[in-house]
């Protein structure tokens, strides 16, 4: 490919990558927006690079019927990519339900007990972890028949940077499991932008924004992914807000959050996997850190009194390592 082409393809692919949804970008690629032609360009670009060139040749030999690739569906490229294609069941629809099925999940979690892990990362120049604090909490039921969380696993930490305790990671759970429930809707503005495969799940993807704000809940600012099948949450992905900025730990740089979900029992979407990348600025040195919080071995929290009983094997999509 010569520097031209390249130059041209750059400058298309910075057009598309303008898109909101990287998903767009992918459908149009897979609708045969670059058909290659003889001269190995396709003819979007030839068109772009030729401009009149090509129809004072068109004059000279007469009129051209193009014949369509077998296969393809060629569009014109415009200045605005090309809108997703509606969703099998209207938007509203979509939102209604899933946000019911959020109204399930938010009161049976509950019931279920979980291993809690919570690991933070620090990074040197080489991008190898240097350092690390490790903390595990159990979910489960006391006597008196509340639920509480114990540590299981003293914390443990071989950071260079920052020091921290149980009560800074603890105010991670600030951030909602269920945010988009049915009495949370109207505090929010959702658009249907496309669908895509997590793992073998194909969804329905919402852009996820915030119209009302206060100082005492935080509100997702970002992306949810809908099962298609049973039109409920898998995962989302987004900052949290509140009336006073962003929601986080005073000692902790972590905004934006990555976070899975695991189908539990067959009814219930828990979430079972959350990341978050960001770099904590200190006086002398910026130290790139990672946090992963895991949520494993789900199972029904006796009564009060009564003995624990096993619960069947959960199944899940797989999230990041």
């Amino acid at each position: 490919m010569d520097s031209l082409t390249e130059t041209t393809l750059g400058f298309v692919q910075k057009r598309l990558l303008a898109s909101p949804s990287q998903l767009r970008i992918n459908k149009m690629l897979k609708r045969g927006w670059c058909v290659r032609g003889a001269l190995g360009l396709c003819p979007v670009l030839l068109a772009i690079l030729m401009g009149g060139g090509m129809a004072n040749a068109q004059d000279a030999q007469g009129p051209l019927t193009p014949t369509p690739a077998e296969g393809h569906d060629v569009r014109r490229l415009g200045t605005e990519p090309e809108p997703p294609a509606p969703p099998s069941l209207p938007p509203d629809e979509i939102i209604r339900r899933f946000s019911q099925k959020e109204d399930q999940f938010i009161a049976a979690r509950p019931n279920y007990g979980y291993r809690k892990t919570i690991r933070i990362d620090e990074f040197g120049d080489d991008g190898k972890p240097a350092g690390q604090f490790l903390m595990v909490t159990e979910a489960t039921r006391a006597a008196n028949g509340q639920v509480i969380n114990k540590v299981v696993q003293k914390p443990q930490s071989t950071l260079h940077y920052f020091n921290l305790e149980s009560e800074d990671v603890r105010e991670l759970d600030r951030i909602p499991a269920f945010p988009l429930t049915t009495s949370q809707l109207a505090k929010y503005d959702l658009k249907y932008i496309g669908e895509e495969q997590v793992d073998e799940l194909d969804c329905y993807i919402f852009k996820v924004k915030p119209k009302a704000l206060d100082r005492t809940h935080a509100y997702l600012d970002g992306l949810v992914w809908v099962d298609t099948k049973y039109v409920e949450v898998v995962k989302t992905y987004g900052r949290w807000v509140n009336e006073l900025g962003e929601v986080r730990s005073a000692t902790l740089p972590f905004t934006l959050f990555e976070t899975y979900r695991e189908n539990v029992d067959g009814k219930y979407w828990f979430p079972n996997y959350a990341r978050s990348d960001d770099v904590l600025h200190l006086k002398d040195v910026s130290v790139p850190v990672r946090l992963v919080i895991k949520w494993t071995e789900f199972k029904v929290l006796p009564a009060a009194g009564a003995a624990p009983a096993a619960a069947p094997p959960a199944t899940a999509p797989s999230p990041p390592a």
